[in-house]
């Protein structure tokens, strides 16, 4: 509200600035002609009461001898008395009280309705409109989102972007046009947009495609344009039984046609005839026709009328060709490419009925096919190949290969006896006991004890040792690996980690007879354990992800020469699962677990619980390796 207020007054400010400037225009020129005319300056002594403003102002003209005229049409009444005061300022006084003007022709005062001046004009320069034009260069297809544009702008973007020129004629510069076209061929989306808005276009030899108002129907010979006519009127053939109830029409340059079982010959004459058009037969058009259509180009009539045919036609300029599809001439070619997907494998999946009368080459440079073959075929083969032209989507796998290990071994005993040699006292106290102690040292032992009250053990044999074992480990490793894959959908991803050790192997090769020569060959040769992980992706309609898993792991086991090959053991297995996009499973069960407890020791004795300690060694040992994996999917469209 303060807002409007403030621009109101701005306004009423602005208003009173000009005003105030005419008001002072006017002083200043009835100063200037005061100059010649004394008069204005003189003073008038003046009082009237309800006469009109041309008495008035006459009045003092001929009081003060001051040359005045007052339009006629001015119907003001005056009332008022003025003393001592100059022409000049009664002047000034009306023009602002009753809103007048003063125009000044030589020493002539005419006095008028105050007219202001018109506001200047701003003309407001149209804002170009952004045409939503798209063209793909590579697979030469056009799209466009048309609605009340100008066929000059139109055709100005269509040529920016492509790089081809359209033209049209004067009387078409301002058309407005509309349509709808998305990823179709640049000679198709131009014809469709003719048709659509009443036009045709055509394509020169130099490579220009016009636009041009359609033509209005050939008049007839009993002067009637665009009624229906007999099918032998048309060609100027006598009508028979067959063709008797055939109907042809052209209205407005669209082809109407009933026919029953018709020459092709006969058709493609009396339409072509009747429109005007140019066309040359390379070979005879054999073969009868049954048709029915309605408004239909002349483009899409030969369409229709040639559709499951041998039958074809290629326009050169202005002229239509017409003969067999195979006829040269008639061939054409085309390079089809793709920008969705990669071209590798694409004609595997081409129907045969769809390769047949065409030839096929794969162009691996520019991701297409050479096309070569009659048009019709070509247009066909070219719809199928852009319906398959879609994105395949990506799937982003994250792997986490988690790998636990534990161990725990227990070993103990003791053992004695008597050896040839004598063996010298040794052996580790920490981190593990592992002692041995030869005769003299038990001798030591056995004095320290003897003499505590009636204890007397005697002393060993020079050749007796005693061997004492304590010993405990424990372990824990854990592995963890987290690679990630990406394939496409369909396509398998792989993921494999592992080693190699070696082994020999070792031939023995007698080479000759009377002098014969032992030659040894020693060959190591390689053995793998690998932990590999194939995954095979399939995406459904609402991203659910079916996935095949296959996981194999193997390890190697001790050897049992130092020379031969490693033991293995090998673990796999095969999952089919579905997942949503971005959920994470979890696969296990590759868990393997090993308890040994043996030991050594006197019959009978090795066998009590505490005693078997003593009089015996133990080893108790466990092992444990579990593996999980975990997976996660995640699906990316590019």
């Amino acid at each position: 509200m303060k807002k409007i207020k403030l621009l109101f007054i701005l306004c009423i400010f602005a208003f009173s600035i000009n005003a105030q400037d005419r008001f002072d225009l006017l002083d200043e020129k009835l100063n200037q002609l005061a100059k010649n005319y004394p008069g204005i300056n003189e003073q008038v002594d003046l009082s009237m009461n309800g006469v009109s403003v041309q008495e008035y102002i006459r009045t003092i003209g001929t009081t003060n001898n001051i040359n005045v005229n007052v339009d006629p049409s001015l119907d003001i009444k005056l009332t008022n008395t003025f003393s001592k005061v100059s022409a000049r300022e009664v002047f000034l006084f009306l023009c602002k009280r009753y809103d007048l003007d003063i125009l000044f022709v030589g020493p002539i005062i005419t006095f008028t309705k105050y007219t202001p001046p018109p506001a200047p004009v701003v003309e407001k320069k149209p804002s170009q409109k952004k045409l939503n034009v798209t063209y793909e260069k590579t697979a030469d297809l056009l799209s466009y989102d048309l609605s009340g544009d100008t066929l000059s702008n139109v055709a100005r973007e269509i040529t920016k972007q492509s790089g081809r020129n359209i033209i049209f004629s004067p009387e078409l510069s301002n058309k407005v046009v509309s349509g709808y076209m998305l990823n179709a061929s640049f000679n198709g989306a131009l014809e469709k947009l003719a048709f659509a808005n009443d036009m045709k276009v055509s394509k020169t030899p130099d490579e220009f495609y016009v636009f041009e108002k359609k033509p209005l129907p050939v008049p007839q010979a009993n002067g009637q344009q665009g009624s229906s006519n007999p099918f032998g009127a048309l060609t100027g053939q006598p009508n028979n039984e067959q063709n008797k109830n055939s109907k042809i029409r052209i209205e407005d340059g669209l082809i109407s046609m009933d026919v029953q079982n018709m020459p092709m010959i006969d058709i493609v004459n009396a339409v072509s005839n009747q429109m005007g058009k140019n066309y040359f037969l390379f070979s005879d058009l054999k073969g009868n026709a049954t048709l029915k259509v309605d408004y239909a180009p002349y483009d899409e009539f030969l369409k229709l009328l040639f559709n499951g045919t041998e039958l074809t036609f290629k326009k050169e300029g202005s002229t239509y060709l017409f003969g067999d599809r195979n006829l040269e001439g008639l061939r054409q070619s085309k390079l089809i490419t793709l920008k969705n997907r990669t071209i590798e494998k694409i004609i595997d999946f081409i129907p045969a009925d769809l390769k047949k009368g065409v030839e096929l080459k794969l162009f691996e440079d520019l991701n297409g096919i050479i096309v070569s073959g009659s048009e019709p075929r070509i247009n066909e083969l070219e719809t199928f190949l852009r319906k398959l032209d879609l994105v395949v989507p990506m799937v982003h796998i994250e792997v986490i290969i988690a790998d636990v290990r534990k161990s725990n071994s227990l070993s103990a005993g003791i053992s004695a006896g008597l050896g040839t040699n004598v063996p010298v006292s040794t052996g580790t106290l920490l981190p593990q006991y592992n002692v041995l102690l030869n005769a003299t040292s038990i001798n030591n032992l056995i004095s320290g004890i003897n003499g505590f009250g009636l204890i007397n053990l005697g002393s060993v044999t020079p050749k007796f040792y005693l061997a004492l074992k304590a010993m405990e480990t424990n372990g824990i490793l854990k592995i963890r690996s987290t690679p990630q894959l990406a394939t496409l959908n369909g396509h398998e991803a792989k993921l494999s980690i592992g080693q190699t050790q070696y082994y020999l192997e070792q031939s023995n090769n007698v080479i000759g007879s009377q002098n014969p020569q032992n030659i040894i060959t020693n060959t190591y040769k390689p053995l793998n354990a690998d932990l590999a992980v194939t995954i095979d992706p399939h995406i459904s309609g609402d991203e659910q992800i079916t996935m095949t898993i296959n996981v194999k792991q193997s390890s190697f086991t001790e050897r049992i020469t130092e020379t031969a090959p490693p033991g293995a053991i090998n673990r796999d297995f095969q999952s089919l699962v579905r997942v949503k996009n971005g959920e994470m499973i979890m696969l296990g069960g590759l868990e393997e677990s090993q308890l040994n407890d043996s030991g050594s020791g006197l019959p009978f004795l090795s066998r009590i619980p505490i005693l078997k300690w003593i009089f015996g060694n133990r080893t108790k040992a466990k092992s444990e390796n579990k593996l999980t994996i975990f997976i996660k999917p995640t699906v990316i469209y590019n």
